[in-house]
């Protein structure tokens, strides 16, 4: 049996890879703070080491930020280096441990592409959210599936790892899914941007190069299994960032961030 990708994120070379990619300050400001408005609760949900909730938290000394993530591992890696504003706690996006209504603002960012029953999370950030609050939902859409030139070997191959991981939670293309779910779970005036993300024309830079070597390693468990052995995985692994080497060769994916408020 396939393991869920949910165990992906257990990882904590994932946590650490997450943290290095993102500048929490900039998304703070272009993400965060638009859409404060008065708030003063705030949960970061699926929050790994704590590195936005963090950002948040110094940038606003009023307000008190929860960041909740499924494995105590990944906020460990935190060091308990979080402003005194800042708590992290672990705990099920799928079945959030507050009463109703405790937040007033509540984001997730990167978390749903890896989640089983993502609805339900959302509505569980929902039923947390106070009445007149706000949710933010962000990931990615097309991760690792959008290059030309066309390898067709290398897409067959990527095909086939995803046709298997897709049943055990993963989605590759959750950012387009991100407005349904949204208002499904009942959130209203709903906000949508899409932005490309990753996007590399050309050859690809060594730092972000190295991001992709330990996501790619991370999952090497999961893909021997699907793909059949460990030689395929490693193979792939190669292909792959062989591809992202080419200077004529462009990849990139995009991400969607959905913004709604409770009734």
């Amino acid at each position: 049996m396939t393991p869920p990708v949910d165990y992906l994120m257990d990882d904590p070379r994932e946590a650490r890879r997450l943290a290095g990619k993102v500048d929490a300050k900039a998304w703070v400001a272009r993400y965060f703070t638009p859409h404060l408005r008065a708030s003063r609760r705030v949960l970061d949900v699926g929050c790994g080491p704590g590195a936005l909730a963090a950002a948040a938290g110094l940038a606003h000394h009023g307000i008190e930020v929860t960041g909740i993530d499924l494995s105590a591992d990944r906020f460990a890696a935190s060091d308990g280096n979080l402003p005194p504003n800042v708590r992290i706690q672990a705990g099920d996006a799928r079945a959030l441990p507050f009463e109703d209504g405790s937040f007033d603002f509540v984001y997730c960012r990167f978390l749903l592409e890896y989640l089983s029953a993502r609805q339900r999370a959302v509505e569980e950030m929902v039923r947390v959210c106070r009445p007149g609050g706000r949710v933010l939902l962000q990931d990615l859409d097309g991760q690792f599936l959008w290059h030309y030139p066309e390898d067709e070997d290398l897409c067959g191959t990527l095909e086939e790892l995803f046709a298997g991981i897709k049943g055990n939670g993963f989605d590759p293309f959750v950012g387009r899914k991100l407005f349904h779910i949204a208002k499904v779970a009942g959130l209203a005036d709903l906000l949508v941007a899409a932005e490309s993300y990753h996007l590399y024309a050309g050859r690809i830079d060594d730092r972000n190069l190295q991001f992709w070597e330990t996501k790619l390693d991370i999952a090497m468990p999961i893909a021997a299994k699907l793909l059949g052995s460990g030689e395929a995985a490693q193979s792939l692994k190669s292909r792959f960032l062989e591809y992202l080497l080419r200077d004529d060769s462009l990849t990139y994916s995009v991400i969607f961030t959905v913004i709604g408020n409770k009734r």
